[in-house]
């Protein structure tokens, strides 16, 4: 049994015990007991996707496979993934696929991360440049345990893409600082043409739903993206049991720091572990949600009950 150490006394509530059987960690955090499988809401006709099928999504498989690469539509459970690889893009991501967070609504593994490859930065360039796509969108795992939170990895690989294949444009979709602000400027001074960072979820919510992240850090963190001259993005979830009225104050705050696009989707479910679904939202409130962004200033509005954050991404540019 290993304790993760808590670093900042303020969220010290927050932390639980981490415990390690045959290396699968399982995280115990406040969450309500998760619904039988019985039990849970079934999912609407609208939210049905085909299956991951045809020769580009194989070629794309090929190559994440053949260069050791992790992706988010893999470690993500992305409802997409067989729309975005069959179209020949993938999300790329970086810093290994063990995250030092344990947010309650995420499927991609948490633990101790151990991978720090300084070669990552070259093989995600030359998978990109086979998969011979227009726009590149990069995410990755927090790395907490790391002093720049993984800042130089994040650096060169916009660096070695941009050097290898100048036409490209990519979007980083960059994980919570902590605060480290000399860290957040080295990742995004590689070149990049919109950089995104996640607000999830309304600011009621956001202990339940992403309990070692802040809402005001992640707003602080968006206002210094904008400062720094680069295209902003942002993107956050529904159906967790938000309000109209929470969701028209998230959206004024993201105004307010500068936000040029945000994405909204539906909330699901990825294991029973994690936190269960309070609503489906519906298509008509998506498209409510949509107008009112649209009303309230931003460039570009991505909100539907199967948007994710890089759904489109080549549009957000």
């Amino acid at each position: 049994m290993e304790i993760f150490p808590k670093t900042d006394p303020s969220e010290q509530l927050i932390w639980r015990t981490f415990v390690f059987c045959t290396q699968v960690p399982i995280c115990m955090i406040d969450l309500p007991i998760a619904p039988s499988k019985s039990d849970r809401k079934r999912k609407p006709d609208w939210l049905r996707v085909k299956l991951p099928i045809g020769p580009e999504y194989k070629k794309v498989r090929k190559l994440v496979d053949e260069y050791q690469l992790h992706t988010i539509c893999q470690s993500g459970n992305c409802p997409n993934m067989g729309e975005c690889w069959g179209a020949g893009t993938a999300t790329f991501m970086i810093l290994g696929n063990t995250c030092t967070r344990s947010c309650s609504f995420c499927a991609v593994k948490t633990g101790r991360p151990t991978e720090y490859d300084t070669d990552e930065p070259r093989r995600v360039a030359e998978a990109i440049d086979l998969m011979q796509v227009k726009h590149a969108v990069l995410t990755s795992v927090n790395r907490d345990e790391l002093k720049d939170r993984g800042a130089e990895i994040w650096y060169q690989t916009v660096h070695q893409i941009k050097q290898r294949t100048p036409q490209v444009t990519i979007e980083t979709l960059i994980p919570d600082v902590r605060g480290n602000w000399d860290a957040l400027y080295r990742m995004i001074e590689g070149g990049q043409e919109v950089v995104s960072h996640n607000m999830e979820t309304v600011r009621e919510l956001y202990r339940k739903v992403r309990p070692q992240g802040k809402y005001d850090r992640s707003l602080e963190e968006l206002r210094r993206i904008k400062e720094s001259g680069k295209r902003t993005k942002t993107g956050f979830m529904v159906g967790l049991g938000e309000t109209e009225e929470q969701v028209e104050r998230i959206l004024d705050d993201l105004i307010e720091v500068g936000v040029d696009v945000v994405t909204i989707g539906q909330y699901l479910q990825p294991t029973a572990m994690h936190l269960a679904v309070d609503s489906f939202v519906t298509p008509d409130t998506f498209a409510h949600y949509k107008a009112m962004g649209l009303e309230k200033g931003f460039d570009y509005v991505e909100s539907g009950p199967l948007v994710r954050s890089s759904y489109h991404a080549e549009k957000h540019i």
